[in-house]
């Protein structure tokens, strides 16, 4: 099987560790060492989040008195997907020492007039209480919303048109390397009048250029991999319940919010509408079990699945 493998930028980065890199690279460790497993059978593309990391830089660019205007959020995402994507590929290295393993920083193109760079609702950086985030707020002018318990800044995330590199990215892939790429869903790029391609102050949600890219790779599976271990229905109530199997209406129909969950339902039940594949979403920890259909939420056309 051809399997893009999205990993969250939580599940590098858990909720209330502090974002230095030993922390992070012992993370990504332990995603490698469940990912690791995938390659002795099929091929691999990874992507990865960064809304934990590119707030961290953010907030180091715009306290950094030398810079006369802090950093645009696209230097910012290729600044992860180097930082990250590094993790990941000496990671693999040292796991998979007989298969390539490539890393590459690319653009994702979106569209200019996207409603999304006047609507923020991507997730970055930190966790704060609602006092501090207010502060933030005024302070910085950053747009802050409630993300469960806490306080987060939230960025505009214009939707996902194309992958810029995918033809790069496949050729990689046929001559049997492992990808690491659209790492933060890629550097949000459009095209202006004359052609050419130019950053924007936006961060594309990887969920999302994940499928995109996935559908462009003619993969067969999408996995979607976070801090939790499945979808759960009646979410926050005594009746919260996994979700095992699953069609993309049915998943749709259960709501989720815009900076959340929701970007993954709505990328897995693209990918399975548009391609007819098998999506997931689950544990990082347990890729391998999530493949064969025993453990995360499985979506698929008719709502069955056998496993692989």
């Amino acid at each position: 099987m051809r399997i893009v493998v999205a990993l969250g930028g939580n599940a590098l980065l858990q909720r209330g560790q502090r974002p230095d890199a030993d922390v992070q690279q012992a993370n990504v460790r332990r995603a490698v060492a469940s990912l690791a497993p995938l390659t002795k059978e099929h091929e691999l593309v990874i992507t990865h989040g960064n809304g934990p990391q590119v707030g961290v830089l953010a907030l180091q660019s715009a306290s950094d008195p030398r810079l006369s205007t802090p950093y645009p959020f696209d230097v910012l995402g290729a600044q992860t997907q180097g930082m990250i994507g590094y993790w990941l590929l000496q990671a693999l290295q040292n796991e998979l020492t007989l298969k390539p393993v490539a890393a590459i920083i690319n653009q994702t193109l979106v569209e200019a007039g996207d409603p999304a760079f006047e609507n923020p609702t991507k997730f970055v950086g930190e966790t704060y209480d609602e006092e501090t985030a207010h502060k933030l707020s005024q302070s910085r002018g950053w747009d802050m919303a409630r993300d469960g318990d806490t306080w987060r800044r939230v960025v505009g995330s214009p939707r996902p048109q194309r992958i810029v590199e995918t033809r790069l990215i496949r050729l990689l892939l046929e001559s049997g390397a492992v990808v690491i790429c659209a790492g933060g869903g890629g550097v949000p790029v459009v095209r202006d009048e004359q052609g050419e391609l130019r950053g924007v102050e936006a961060v594309v949600d990887k969920d999302l250029a994940s499928a995109v890219l996935a559908e462009a790779l003619d993969a067969d599976a999408l996995l979607v991999l976070t801090d939790v271990p499945a979808v759960m229905q009646h979410w926050g109530t005594p009746d919260q319940t996994p979700l095992r199997r699953t069609t993309p209406p049915a998943l749709r129909a259960l709501g989720f919010a815009a900076g959340s969950m929701g970007p993954k339902v709505e990328a897995v039940s693209r990918f399975v509408e548009v391609t007819g594949g098998v999506a997931a979403i689950g544990s990082l920890d347990e890729a391998v079990a999530i493949l064969a259909g025993t453990a995360g939420t499985i979506v698929t056309a008719t709502g069955l699945y056998d496993g692989q």
